[in-house]
């Protein structure tokens, strides 16, 4: 048997202002935008590279659904940005005015820094160690 993930729906306030932070601020490819009907779009957008999975910008349909953004774990680390050179994006993502809530920390398995995306959701970005390398894919 052979499965994985292919998408993670990301609740968004807006369509556009997602792909506009996704594109612009981490520099992610869009891979598709589809209109769906009057109020909904298919909208995937993953970091250069990736093969495997996308995130699925989802507008939330409902209040409940907009309870959520922002907060998609109750405030743990959501999503995890693998790079192959922690310092380049960083620095990158520092120009960009992205909000990192923790500062760059080497551990035994590789550089890390906690930010936030627009919404409030926080991403590791991680640089593996040598021997976890990989866990990036060429």
């Amino acid at each position: 048997m052979k499965q994985k993930i292919a998408h993670i729906a990301l609740v968004v306030k807006e369509y556009d202002e997602a792909i506009d932070f996704y594109i612009n601020k981490l520099d992610f490819i869009l891979l598709e935008d589809t209109k769906i009907d009057i109020n909904k779009r298919w909208v995937m957008v993953a970091p250069p590279g990736a093969k495997e999975c996308s995130l699925l910008l989802a507008k939330a349909a409902n209040n409940e659904q907009s309870k959520s953004i922002g907060n998609q774990t109750g405030g743990r680390v959501f999503l995890f940005l693998y790079t192959d050179d922690f310092w380049r994006d960083y620095h990158k993502m520092i120009d960009r005015k992205i909000n990192f809530v923790r500062p760059p920390t080497e551990y035994e398995y590789g550089m890390v820094a906690v930010f936030e995306d627009l919404y409030g959701n926080m991403w590791d970005l991680i640089e593996p160690k040598e021997n976890n390398k990989g866990l990036i894919k060429e």
